[in-house]
This record gives structure tokens, sequence and C-alpha cells, in this order.
């Protein structure tokens, strides 16, 4: 009789598997991102994707832009509420390259890939409150945490507060970062013009072209978005959430 070969692969332990998803929850939990419990009322189905954002990989690509554009290295704390907004806001469409955003934002796929461009771009739905996270801005008062902070106002639609927080004259270590963070507020509040024109004067690192190809793309620019985002998406790691997204909307600007 053959005898199985001693380098085979050791079966999954499920309980264990499931402790240390367990673990992870718990630990996710404790540091503010961990999924927010259901509320009581009753949610339509197929009115939410199946698969709820992770508030975990969100607040990691939400950070992503400082790894190009530098500022505090030390991991921020989590904003009040975080999972609440991630997981409840809008599914996105031209969504900029900015600290607070995340590219799983942009999860319904087939209208994007059938659809002009310029069509998609809608203005944002009204601001709702949201008291603990404005609170948690205010007391902001270095340049790292008004720019974290102005950030996430911002992807909660509370622009004039996040206007407030960006109006300062920042430390030479943060003006790259404060710079992308008045444009994509320019952006995310209608005045594509504007954004566009401060971007343009951001160099050509992977965040400003990046920003400038989905611009161009969504204003209807199809040659220039090819060119800025395939030079940006070039630039960016296959392993980061928004290489993706930048092959996406170069997938968008060659049809």
């Amino acid at each position: 009789m053959t005898r199985p070969s001693d380098d085979r692969a050791t079966p999954f332990d499920v309980t264990e598997l499931f402790s240390q998803y367990l673990a992870g929850q718990v630990a996710a939990h404790a540091r503010g991102l961990g999924y927010p419990e259901a509320g009581d009322e009753a949610v339509p189905h197929d009115a939410v994707p199946v698969q709820p954002i992770d508030p975990v990989l969100a607040w990691n690509d939400a950070l992503a832009v400082t790894a190009y554009l530098g500022g505090d290295k030390a991991r921020p704390a989590v904003p009040p509420a975080w999972a609440e907004l991630v997981t409840k806001h809008e599914p996105a469409v031209a969504l900029a390259f900015a600290l607070g955003n995340f590219p799983q934002l942009v999860r319904h796929l087939h209208p994007l890939l059938t659809a002009d461009p310029p069509a998609l771009r809608v203005a944002e739905p009204a601001a709702e409150p949201a008291p603990a996270l404005s609170e948690w801005a205010s007391r902001a008062t270095d340049d790292a945490g008004r720019l974290l902070a102005a950030g996430a106002l911002r992807l909660a639609r509370q622009f004039d507060h996040a206007e407030e927080l960006l109006a300062i004259v920042p430390a030479p270590a943060y003006r790259a970062l404060h710079a992308n963070e008045v444009a994509a507020l320019a952006w995310h509040r209608g005045q594509p013009e504007r954004a566009m024109a401060l971007w343009e004067k951001q160099g050509d690192g992977p965040v400003a072209r990046f920003n400038r190809g989905m611009v161009a793309l969504f204003l209807g620019q199809s040659e220039r978005a090819v060119g800025e985002l395939m030079a940006a998406v070039a630039s960016l790691p296959e392993s980061s959430a928004w290489h993706h997204l930048g092959q996406l909307y170069l997938a968008m600007a060659r049809r």
C-alpha cells in the first residue's frame, strides 16, 4: 500500500479559523473599525450590497494617499462613527484620491461601464448631521489632525466645516497633502474646473495624475484621461485598491 505523502497540506481547523476571525472582529471593534450594529428598521432586499464594506480596509485605503504626499507617518486614531459612515455611504462614481476616500465606494460597476462618463457625474447628496464627527474634528489642532479631519468631513459632505479646517498655511511637510485636500474638496463640492486647475499645479506624481485623469474622464476629455491614468496606474502597486480603481477609470476612458 502506498503511504500518503508526508508533505501534504495540513487540513484546516475550522474551529481555530473561526476563533481567529472572532478575535479579529473583537480587535476591530476595539479600534472603532467593526461593522456597525444593525438598527431596528427593515432593510429592503438588495437595497445595500450583499457584502458590506470592511471598515478596516476602508480605513487603510483612506490613508493611502499619505504614502505619496507625506505627512505624519504615525497611525492616527479612527474618527468616531467611522464604521457607520463607511457602510451607510452612498455609492460613489467620480472619486478623488484623497484622505478619507476609499475605492470600495465605487461599487456599482455596470453604469460605469455602459454609460457616458460625464452623464454619471451628479451633484453630491445633501449632508446629514454628523455631530460626533464634527465635534471630533473641532478638536484637531495640528496640521496632521486638521487634514485628516477635513478629509473625514468631506466624506460626510460637511463641506463648510472641512473648508474651515483647510484654511491654514501648513508646515512644509504637509504642503503637498494640504494642496491635494483643497483640490479634492473643490471636486466633491461640484467645482471641477477649480479642482483641475489646482491639481495641474501639483506635479506629475501618481496622486496628481490619478486625480487629473479622473477629472478629465468625467469632463469628457478621454484622450487626456487615458494619458494621465496610464501614468498613475503604472506608479501604483497592484496591491493597492487605488491601482484597481485607476484601471477601471482607464477602461472607461478607452471605450
